[in-house]
């Protein structure tokens, strides 16, 4: 599973766990409000709609920063950009501790996010340019399950933290230790290297045909890439946002779990999502793009359909939550790669930025209309519906695509 990489080079490994450790800062810090909305909605007196706009807030401004980054990617170059989201978004986590109420925090949230949403467009371009195309996919899959990492970091955190401290002062506490990113700044610096110099103004004219940066994808020659490609990251948004910000409220509330209890069941999922992003890794290069992310969507919505609405003990819950999170990750571990691949080298930053977080805006109403149906539903029904639904979405959007595989990103025109 791992052979590629002792075949890529010393430069490619660097970048590589430049990325892995990037992602799983990043889940640290973005599964911390998943796991605290209970506090946070105790300690101000907001409602499980107003707790979830925190969350579609967050992600209406990833999906900003991530285009606009995506473009400051193709100007400036990926390492620098990538530098300048990660001090961004870990300072506003960290400020996020000391929110004094909730427009405070809504606002401080939506910073995080759109230094979030930066750091992956410009860290996902980093990674396909730099790692050889044979390995692109393996590399790109696996680098994906780092967010495992940091959103079982972020759980034990939050066991460790809870179990100490009043939830009023443990809430604070998690986002103050959200600084910790920044801490990579230093390894980035030291190992990575620009894989492609930064398009001239000349050369981005001659690729880009005098388009505005912003603006490029939006060209006849990749308008339906670009259509297609933002309703698949809608689909995969949606479907894991509607189930990563409530899932925690879910089992503590309606299952009436346990802080470790909760924690206990969490571990299958975010364990099996680690395993389900190493198994895409190995599915992109061998059966295809496509392929791989409809055979995870499509066992994505059976998946969830089962799990919250069919009536399960506790105990068959947990075993479910397998491949529950399993199949969750084969779709974001697969994204990465289709989309670098589907747009030339001078607008790939801004499409792949576009792409990825365009989903975020329209996902972005996904947990608001969770918290909105569990006003009259149940909020286990409420999750099932949206994130059903989301996932149908990948299923049909990623059959409008073209399979990609093996494209050599030095190519100036788009598929």
């Amino acid at each position: 599973m791992f052979s590629w990489y002792r075949q890529v080079s010393q430069g490619e490994r660097y970048t590589f766990w430049a990325c892995f450790g990037g992602w799983a800062l990043d889940a640290l810090d973005v599964q911390m409000f998943s796991l605290v909305i209970p506090a946070i909605i105790a300690e101000w007196g907001i409602s499980k709609t107003q707790a979830g706009l925190v969350s579609g807030v967050t992600l209406v401004a990833s999906a900003l920063g991530g285009w606009i980054c995506g473009a400051a990617a193709d100007r400036y170059g990926r390492v620098k950009t990538l530098q300048v989201t990660v001090i961004f978004f870990s300072v506003f986590t960290l400020l996020s501790a000391f929110a004094q109420n909730y427009p405070q925090f809504i606002v401080l949230k939506a910073l995080q996010g759109f230094g979030f949403g930066g750091e992956w467009a410009a860290g996902a371009v980093l990674m396909a340019e730099t790692i050889r195309n044979e390995h692109r996919g393996k590399a790109m899959g696996a680098v994906q399950s780092a967010w495992a990492v940091g959103w079982g970091a972020a759980v034990l955190l939050y066991a460790a933290v809870f179990s100490f401290m009043s939830p009023d002062m443990g809430w604070r506490v998690m986002f103050a230790i959200g600084i910790l990113p920044a801490l990579l700044i230093i390894y980035i610096r030291r190992n990575v290297k620009e894989p492609v110099a930064p398009a001239s103004k000349a050369a981005v004219a001659k690729g880009t045909k005098e388009r505005t940066p912003l603006l490029s994808i939006f060209a006849p020659d990749v308008l339906r890439m670009t259509l297609i490609g933002g309703l698949l990251g809608v689909g995969a948004h949606g479907g894991y946002s509607a189930l990563t910000t409530w899932l925690p409220t879910y089992l503590k509330t309606e299952r009436h779990l346990s802080v470790l209890s909760t924690g206990g069941y969490l571990a299958v999922i975010i364990a099996a999502f680690f395993f389900g992003c190493l198994a895409a890794s190995q599915l992109l290069d061998r059966i295809g793009r496509r392929q791989t992310i409809l055979f995870f969507s499509v066992c994505c919505v059976a998946t969830v359909i089962v799990y919250l609405f069919v009536p399960l003990s506790n105990h068959a819950m947990l075993a479910l939550g397998f491949p529950l999170g399993f199949f969750a990750a084969g779709i974001p571990a697969s994204m990465g790669a289709l989309f670098n691949e589907l747009y030339p080298r001078g607008t790939r930053g801004t499409g792949v930025g576009f792409c990825y977080n365009f989903g975020r805006v329209v996902s972005a109403g996904f947990p608001v209309m969770v918290g909105h149906l569990a006003a009259k539903y149940s909020l286990g029904f409420a999750i099932g519906v949206d994130a059903a639904f989301a996932y149908a979405i990948v299923a049909v959007s990623v059959m409008m695509l073209p399979e990609t595989r093996g494209r050599t990103l030095t190519e100036d025109v788009a598929v």
